[in-house]
């Protein structure tokens, strides 16, 4: 049964909405509380940000009624939001690995089900989550809108479909300099200024995290660990590549393609090296790349319509926009009506490490994703391990304990860390476990 028709079953039988508590209220919680605002399936009885002011203010400016914003319970403990009797799902939405982490395992904890946007803290202790969830009995889902999702959606329907997945990711605006931007020079890249993204609540670290290839990394370790794909062993290639050359890009290097191997993750730039834009470009999207097991079902490809490389043997399907925030509510009634996520993540086969932005001294602090200091590199797993990496998600606020050149990787060794730290410790558990798993 679809989610509308379980949906509306629950209302006929007196069920009610969904009830859903909101951590954090930036622009994808802005634009969920859009969307919620006028589903009769789900209702927001609890928003929890650390300035709660900005939370009404974003539910005044996406359309709520003062009488909907005064029946919601807004304010700036996160932890009384998730304990709360009437809340059935938790949207983390925070962005803040360590927050994501502590906010999540409350709310297993509590039997509800996690929708976690906080991308960044599933790419440091996903698995973990996960695993946490299923003992506790609730699901732990990637939140659908966001890319990761979409991804691993398309790679479940070319599975199901028996197809054989050569590659899988998303599109975004890259060149090999972005890697240097920080949060001074990110709006010359956007082609605004400072002012106006501000006048837009646009936050310079987020921006700077998209530009300068953190969140490209580790959008796909998570998508990687949520479906078996492989992580590029020296970090995503960020091929100049639009929608009609998928196929041709996305293949093995032995086969005139892009890819290490196939069967893995890789994101497609919109811009060419030089700085021009690629025709067709898939920014916004996502796609899924896929082999014809037999040379009938590559005739089929051609006849309705798919591209294929010169063989025709291996297609694309892609997804050519993403809708964040409007799109959250299938992960929503899914958890909830389903016990289903939209993407979990399954195994620590991928991992984000850090690296210098440039030269950094001894007794400088980091200030992770986003910053001045570092950006991410997805590597593999048993990589990122035998090199002792940290990983980008555990870089904000840590002092580092020597100097760094740029381009190096930070490591655990390099740096002054709070082992206490709930995010941490759970962090240092599933290592020790995947070195046990890896037989070192």
């Amino acid at each position: 049964m679809g989610l509308t028709s379980l949906m509306q079953r629950r209302l006929a039988e007196g069920g009610g909405p969904v009830r859903v508590a909101l951590i954090g209220a930036g622009k994808f919680g802005a634009m969920f509380l859009a969307q919620a605002v006028g589903s009769q399936g789900v209702r927001v009885v609890a928003i929890a940000d650390l300035n709660p002011q900005r939370a009404r203010d974003a539910c005044l400016g996406v359309g709520w009624s003062e009488t909907r914003i005064a029946e919601t319970r807004i304010g700036d403990d996160a932890l009384a939001a998730v304990a709360a009797d009437d809340v059935e799902v938790v949207v983390e939405a925070t962005g803040d690995p360590a927050a994501g982490v502590r906010h999540a395992r409350a709310a297993h904890r509590a039997g509800k089900h996690v929708i976690m946007v906080n991308v960044e803290a599933d790419a440091l202790v996903g698995p973990a989550l996960a695993r946490e969830a299923a003992a506790a009995g609730v699901v732990h889902s990637m939140a659908y809108g966001d890319q990761p999702a979409l991804i691993c959606d398309l790679v479940d329907w070319a599975r199901a479909c028996g197809f054989r997945v050569t590659a899988a990711g998303k599109g975004t605006k890259y060149l090999p300099s972005y890697h240097d931007s920080t949060p001074d020079t990110v709006w010359d890249h956007y082609g605004m200024t400072a002012e106006q993204a501000a006048a837009a609540g646009m936050n310079p670290r987020m921006f700077n995290s998209f530009l300068d290839g953190t969140k490209s990394a580790i959008e796909m370790a998570t998508v990687a660990n949520a479906t078996g794909l492989a992580p590029p062993p020296g970090g995503l290639g960020f091929p100049p590549c639009g929608v009609d050359d998928l196929p041709h890009v996305l293949r093995p290097r032995s086969e005139g393609g892009q890819l290490t191997e196939t069967g893995t993750v890789e994101v497609v730039s919109s811009l060419e090296r030089d700085g021009r834009p690629v025709f067709r470009d898939l920014r916004w999207g996502v796609y899924v790349t896929l082999e014809a097991p037999t040379n009938y079902v590559a005739a089929c490809f051609r006849q309705y319509g798919l591209a294929t490389d010169a063989s025709g043997r291996l297609a694309a399907m892609y997804k050519p926009f993403h809708l964040i925030g409007l799109e959250l509510n299938v992960s929503i009634l899914s958890a909830a009506l389903r016990h289903e996520p939209t993407g979990t993540p399954m195994s620590f086969a991928a991992d984000v490490v850090a690296v210098a932005k440039a030269d950094l001294e001894a007794g400088r602090t980091l200030d992770g994703e986003g910053g001045f200091t570092v950006w991410g590199r997805l590597t593999t797993a048993r990589r990122s391990l035998e090199d002792g990496a940290l990983p980008i998600g555990l870089t904000h606020g840590v002092t580092l304990r020597r100097a760094i050149a740029k381009g190096r990787v930070v490591r655990w060794a390099d740096v002054d860390i709070d082992e206490s730290a709930d995010a941490v410790m759970l962090r240092r558990a599933l290592e020790a476990e995947t070195r046990a798993t890896l037989g070192f």
